[in-house]
């Protein structure tokens, strides 16, 4: 079994590999949005490693994320899938950053919560709940943080926030079961064990129809009359 991964959800362009759930090829660049520019040399490199073989699918992070970032992504994972006439995969985003942050924790107590934050705007983070089994707890959201922000949840759980979101919940969050982890960010590569699942189980999108979770409606700042 063989799965390109695309991961573009963010200000982090990455592309791996994974044969048989293991990852043998990976590239990554965190320098800023140029996911235009990145993305489809990463592919061509991909593919030259596999060569002469092609994916058996395309899997990629679905969102919620930056707008821009998913659409670049998506497309290019349709735009592979209907070409290659191979299936296509969606993975959820905060998904990816709550398996990453569980892998990187030596001992989580039982009543531990994952939650994962993407930076939206202000004040305010696309985020997502889960326990150790990986279970979504509690829906993807977009929340406005203020520091009674999941009081509720705090009080029976210690819940890790990760995420580019998190530096922003920070200050705000101050209860002593609230605990933050740095360096969380969705890579390709930890997209690969949610990528194989699906595969497994025949979880595929349709190529036609499917769109990333923007969660939100995009929209711009009129530009003031000259």
């Amino acid at each position: 079994m063989t799965i390109l991964n695309i991961e573009t959800s963010t200000n982090v362009c990455s592309v791996a590999l994974s044969v048989d759930g293991k990852c043998v090829f990976s590239r990554m660049n965190a320098e800023g949005m140029n996911h235009a520019t990145l993305l489809s040399p990463f592919i061509d490199e991909a593919f030259r490693f596999l060569a002469p073989a092609k994916p058996e699918a395309i899997a990629v992070s679905g969102g919620p994320g930056s707008y821009t970032g998913l659409r670049i992504g998506v497309s290019t994972a349709k735009g592979l899938s209907y070409g290659l006439e191979i299936p296509l995969i969606a993975v959820d985003t905060l998904e990816i950053m709550s398996l990453m942050a569980k892998n990187n924790m030596e001992k989580l107590s039982e009543n531990s919560l994952m939650c994962a934050m993407i930076d939206a705007r202000r004040m305010e983070v696309y985020t997502a709940f889960y326990n150790l089994n990986g279970e979504n707890v509690r829906i993807v959201s977009a929340d406005i943080i203020d520091e009674n922000s999941y009081s509720e949840l705090l009080e029976d759980n210690t819940i890790y926030f990760f995420g580019n979101g998190a530096p922003k919940c920070k200050s705000v969050i101050t209860h002593p079961n609230a605990t933050f982890i740095d360096d969380i960010v969705p890579l390709a590569e930890n997209m690969i064990p949610l990528a194989e699942h699906a595969f497994l189980k025949k979880q595929f999108v349709d190529v036609a129809y499917y769109e990333p979770f923007y969660l939100k409606e995009f929209y711009t700042t009129a530009t003031a009359p000259k």
